[in-house]
């Protein structure tokens, strides 16, 4: 028979061996994220800084001045800023649709090189002041139509298409990218459409493409660095 001794060390045994249990079971499962209560920080990531990069990048850029022009002469702010919507949302999709495709398709470490030079170079380009004729040429439809067609015209080969390029080549998140792309737009495109050129007389247009100019250059560097990891 055991002696009251042997029963309490076994049970301190027992015991200790319970807790041990408890604690690596602790270890492997308490530090698990819940997926249902955190989203993706990539998403957020593109999102964000898509958003904040082409508001700054647009802020007198061709097609900013392209709104200016349609708010004197057509003088419908509200299917002007559906059409604006509209031809970004169909412009920025398929920019980032290629990005995309080029990342699919091109190794990580060259996309890498490829996305920071071309952060570089529109950085460089901010720094040039955009010019729209005079009198531009448009389409003689509705407000809605003729701003569909004319924005997405002047959108193609803009710094702000060729930025959205890279911002889906670089990040792994194609629609956090578009709408974030197309709120930037808006963001700096409703108040010159409702404020018209009085607005332009507002703001300090060397120092907004000298801050624009920075963040490309920063974002530039960054990936080249390899700051940030790709997909």
């Amino acid at each position: 028979m055991k002696s009251s001794q042997q029963c309490q060390r076994g049970f301190d045994r027992e015991k200790a061996g319970g807790f041990a249990s408890l604690s690596v079971f602790y270890k492997n499962h308490a530090t698990i994220p819940d997926p249902c209560l955190q989203a993706p920080p990539s998403i957020l990531e593109a999102f964000f800084t898509s958003t904040v990069l082409v508001a700054i990048a647009e802020i007198g850029d061709k097609t900013q001045l392209l709104s200016f022009v349609l708010a004197a002469k057509l003088r419908r702010p509200y299917p002007i800023m559906a059409g604006i919507f509209t031809a970004t949302l169909l412009n920025h999709a398929l920019a980032a649709s290629v990005g995309a495709w080029l990342a699919s398709l091109i190794p990580s470490h060259i996309i890498n090189w490829i996305v920071g030079l071309s952060f570089i170079g529109c950085g460089l380009w901010a720094l040039k002041p955009d010019t729209l004729e005079e009198n531009p040429s448009l389409v003689s439809a509705g407000a809605f139509v003729t701003t569909v067609i004319a924005f997405f015209l002047a959108e193609m080969g803009d710094k702000t298409q060729l930025a959205t390029v890279a911002l889906a080549a670089r990040y792994d998140a194609l629609t956090a990218v578009v709408l974030g792309t197309t709120l930037g737009m808006m963001l700096a495109n409703a108040p010159a459409v409702w404020a018209g050129k009085a607005l332009a007389g507002r703001i300090n247009m060397e120092k907004t493409r000298w801050l624009a100019a920075a963040l490309f250059l920063l974002m530039g560097v960054w990936s080249l660095a390899g700051g940030i990891e790709f997909r």
